[in-house]
């Protein structure tokens, strides 16, 4: 997939515009959440999800998908990882 497939992709699905994240190589994020579902295309680099459910690396011209408040952490390969990440509200709101 090309990063101009991926944006389309992700404007006829519902996504927001997407935005760069950059991660250091060789760093981790331990288990955590978002209140929103993700959709990411890999620029370089590469990032190993974990899931409750499976251990899947991803690399450049690849995507992942992570649904609102799917439990997961992240492993950054030893060049890091940058990508484009878009996001989409589920329509819930919180409420305190």
């Amino acid at each position: 997939m090309t990063e101009q497939e991926f944006r389309k992709a992700l404007a006829e699905n519902g996504f927001d515009e997407p935005v760069l994240v950059e991660r250091k190589p060789g760093t981790r994020l331990d288990n955590h959440m978002h209140p929103f579902e993700m959709m990411a295309f890999i620029m370089s680099g590469d990032i190993t999800l974990f899931t409750e459910h499976s251990e899947n690396t991803y690399q450049a011209g690849q995507i992942f998908h992570l649904q609102a408040n799917e439990l997961h952490r992240e492993a950054f390969g030893p060049q890091g990882v940058r990508y484009l990440s878009g996001r989409k509200n589920s329509g819930q709101t919180l409420h305190s």
